[in-house]
């Protein structure tokens, strides 16, 4: 390793302790987990690093499929031009690993620092993140963590969440920075899935709304505001009516109060049976068009092909096959409906009008049936709000005038 993590090879400048990367003096946007697999190479350019080797590198004490690297590698060769020119940089060794195989030279000066180099985003997630774990009443353990200060908002866990995967993804990470920017944050991965244990003998809606209990408890919150996203709006909705006191503010985004198996038609449910089977049987194998069927249906803008690819993956490495499915079969089942206009909290809920996952519709009963709530219709398509876009813009100013953020703007 060169002493200064400075590494230049072609027309591209790599620093390691940063995790930036120049190309002519112009910042290359890579993934995280793709800029650790080339920091990994580079520090170790001219020899052989094996597939076990790599894959506990980026993924300590994560099970990643083989087939999920080779997925990386590919997408790290495509920015980085490998093949164009002649220029090679990544060689696959048959049965071993890989090899960076470009020559690699240590500039004099360090060049690149974040500060100097081209923002990816406005806001920037904080430094570090406090990760801890507790255990349920049945005995699972569940990882959360807290970072930022300030009054506590705590938000229900959802499809899918890992800690560690999503902390720097594009579908995320303006989620953490802006809200810690004005809270503690407090996330979780529920039972099944992330780092939270993943053999289960037992996942209903019941057991989500008591792992939220545990969490809340562990990090010792007497009162705070929840956010609940997707499934995570049945579980903070059940969670506000069974500890109102326990409550100040309760913001669904993409929620819904039916799951499918109540609202669809026999046609559709036969439809979701059979995607559920097959989740079971290809989940992870990286099969072209299958798990990006999913993201497809998270972010339905076309414009969004990297957030698609970071759902796409983080779906892989926060579940098991049968759990990714268990998972679809609680949600299909969710009704809490009746609980609705017991909901005594102030409440504002916000729905894009284009959602393909939680129909416009479910937006509008939250809103309707929970007692004084407000409405807040979102322009667009995509079940998860992107950086980028309008509905973005709208959430935070709104969510800033519910919470009392004294900037709205930031």
């Amino acid at each position: 390793m060169i002493e200064n993590g400075l590494y230049s090879f072609g027309p591209f400048l790599l620093d390691s302790t940063e995790r930036v990367l120049e190309r002519d003096g112009q910042a290359v946007s890579l993934p995280p987990k793709d800029m650790e697999i080339l920091v990994v190479l580079v520090e170790r350019a001219g020899r052989i690093v094996g597939k076990e080797e790599l894959l506990e590198k980026v993924w300590p004490g994560v099970f990643v499929e083989e087939g999920n690297l080779s997925r990386y590698i590919f997408n790290l060769r495509q920015a980085l031009g490998d093949g164009i020119d002649g220029q090679k940089y990544i060689e696959t060794v048959s049965k071993r690993g890989y090899r960076f195989m470009a020559p690699v030279a240590s500039p004099a000066n360090p060049l690149i620092t974040r500060e100097g180099s081209a923002p990816h985003s406005a806001i920037q997630p904080p430094p570090r993140q406090d990760i801890r774990f507790c255990m349920t009443h049945d005995r699972v353990r569940l990882a959360w963590s807290s970072v930022g200060s300030g009054y506590p908002l705590v938000k229900a866990a959802n499809w899918l969440n890992h800690l560690d995967f999503e902390w720097q993804s594009p579908i995320w990470k303006h989620w953490i920075a802006q809200l810690a920017s004005h809270h503690r944050l407090i996330r979780y991965d529920t039972r099944g899935n992330g780092l939270s244990d993943w053999q289960v003998g037992e996942m209903s809606l019941e057991l989500w709304v008591r792992d939220l209990e545990a969490v809340v408890d562990s990090a010792n919150i007497e009162k705070c505001a929840l956010l609940g996203i997707s499934q995570g709006a049945a579980v903070a909705i059940s969670y506000a009516v069974r500890h109102p006191e326990r409550v100040s503010h309760l913001v669904i985004v993409g929620g819904y109060s039916r799951g499918y198996n109540l609202v669809f038609s026999p046609q559709q449910l036969e439809a979701l049976r059979a995607v559920e089977t097959m989740v079971r049987l290809n989940w992870g194998k990286d099969l072209a068009g299958f798990s990006e069927m999913f993201a497809k249906m998270f972010v339905g803008d076309d414009s969004a092909l990297e957030a698609r690819r970071w759902l796409d993956d983080l779906q892989r490495v926060s579940t098991t096959p049968e759990n990714a499915a268990r998972v679809m079969e609680v949600c299909d089942d969710i009704d809490v409906r009746s609980l609705l206009g017991r909901v005594s909290v102030p409440t504002i809920v916000f729905h894009c009008d284009g959602d393909r996952v939680a129909a416009p519709e479910e937006g509008r009963i939250l809103a309707s049936e929970i007692p004084g709530a407000k409405f807040v219709p979102l322009p667009g398509a995509n079940h998860l709000l992107l950086e980028n876009e309008l509905s973005w813009s709208i959430f935070i100013q709104e969510l800033g005038a519910f919470l009392g953020w004294a900037d709205t703007g930031s």
